[in-house]
């Protein structure tokens, strides 16, 4: 019999540097309320958004991925070259083919690595960092970089009640490389494809195309999507921590998709944790950024104090498809 060889890689990975990128315009509630007949003080109870970051008209999802890159890499420590793979979750890259990895590992000059887009969603980024731990320990990658990045505000419709006006543009990112010690916990994540209604483009390129529909927009079933998130996210954060051999009492930081302080709050509650855990809210300044939310969160409560390098944090994505995907890691 033929025997093949196979790579194995370290033990255990981690965390290794992190960036972020903002849109560089900050939108308070009163300039988005007329069209949605709504009001600055129901958009606040409903959601706890006070403003959300949006881009420039010129600003690319490629560009916000950059800047994240870029400082992600430095603190790592690392060149461009270095980096082996790219994992760039988005679902607002204008272009079905060629994917915009490809595209973000020349500019920072990491090519030939390996690049790709994966469309998770809100869930995308910690579906990055599943699949950036396990490419890392199978010898098939030394450095990963992992990029959450979206322009959302390419995708609303101004008049849209159900999801425009919590949208913003941003970036996040992160390099996954080898450790001594394990700094992520194994990766728990699932599909609900029944769900897949309940967060949704309008309608397809197809029907563009051949049915004269309006360019597609965004557009969510906010009540179901509210008591998905609630409630059936909670058992998949705590089994992310059984697994990593933790309990509630060993984290120190809770970091979930920022989709709705109200979803936050709950999911606190159905985790059991306890009240010293910081608990990140991003969201109230920033708004939902879909796959870019984790990142910008885990930046924030570093950047303000809140959390330092070291310490454990329980992450989770959670989103359109229906989507998920949860992990323990320690802060870089």
């Amino acid at each position: 019999m033929t025997t093949l060889n196979v790579r194995r890689g370290p033990e255990f990975t981690r965390i290794l540097g992190l960036g972020v990128a903002r849109g560089e315009h900050l939108v308070p509630n009163d300039d988005l309320i007329e069209p949605i007949n709504s009001s600055d003080e129901w958009i606040r109870k409903m959601t706890g958004i006070v403003t959300r970051v949006r881009a420039d008209k010129d600003t690319s999802v490629i560009d916000l991925s950059e800047r994240a890159a870029r400082d992600a890499i430095a603190q790592a420590g690392i060149d461009a070259s270095e980096v082996d793979a790219v994992i760039l979750s988005t679902i607002t890259y204008p272009h079905i083919t060629p994917g915009g990895a490809p595209v973000l590992a020349e500019r920072l000059g990491a090519t030939p690595a390996a690049a790709y887009d994966i469309s998770a969603a809100c869930a995308g980024y910690s579906y990055g960092i599943g699949q950036a731990d396990a490419l890392v320990r199978s010898g098939a990658a030394r450095n990963v970089l992992v990029v959450g990045a979206e322009k959302m505000s390419d995708f609303v419709d101004p008049a849209d009640r159900s999801i425009s006006y919590l949208l913003g543009d941003a970036a996040g990112a992160v390099v996954i490389g080898g450790s001594d010690t394990a700094g992520i916990g194994p990766t728990v994540w699932g599909s609900d494809g029944g769900g897949a209604e309940l967060i949704r483009q309008t309608d397809s390129w197809i029907d563009v195309r051949d049915n004269g529909a309006p360019f597609p927009t965004l557009r969510q079933e906010g009540p179901s999507v509210f008591k998905w998130a609630s409630f059936k996210m909670a058992p998949v954060a705590l089994e992310a921590i059984e697994v990593a051999g933790l309990t509630p009492d060993d984290i120190d930081v809770f970091i979930p998709h920022q989709a709705n302080v109200r979803i936050i709050d709950q999911m606190v509650k159905q985790i059991g944790l306890p009240e010293r855990v910081v608990v990140a809210k991003d969201i109230v300044d920033s708004g939902n950024t879909s796959a870019a939310s984790i990142p910008l969160a885990t930046e924030r409560v570093l950047r303000d104090g809140d959390a330092k390098s070291g310490d454990v944090a329980l992450q989770i994505g959670f989103g359109a498809g229906l989507v998920y995907a949860a992990q323990v890691v320690i802060l870089p």
